[in-house]
């Protein structure tokens, strides 16, 4: 039995105020379990068990395409949208 092994990408997709972290709609990470250099602590730290999930091979029911969960950031000032996505890499 093989094991699947993940790459998973953060992605701002939307926002409703300028982020007070300075982040534009688009910019991406990588995700590797550590913070990605220049993503928000506090962003990072509401994303960091949903990109597990993903990287682990979880999924979320509610989500339409298995391989994608949309988060918001907590600062409810901007309301950074992230995208989170895998793609299989073995």
């Amino acid at each position: 039995m093989g094991t699947e092994e993940y790459e998973v990408t953060i992605k701002l997709i939307g926002n409703k105020n300028p982020c007070h972290a300075g982040h534009k709609v688009g910019e991406e990470w990588l995700f590797d379990f550590r913070p990605p250099q220049g993503l928000c602590g506090f962003a990072y730290n509401s994303l960091f068990p949903f990109a597990v999930a993903l990287k682990t091979g979880g999924t979320f029911p509610w989500q339409s395409n298995p391989d994608v969960v949309t988060v918001s950031c907590p600062d409810g000032e901007v309301t950074n949208l992230f995208e989170i996505r895998r793609r299989l890499i073995k």
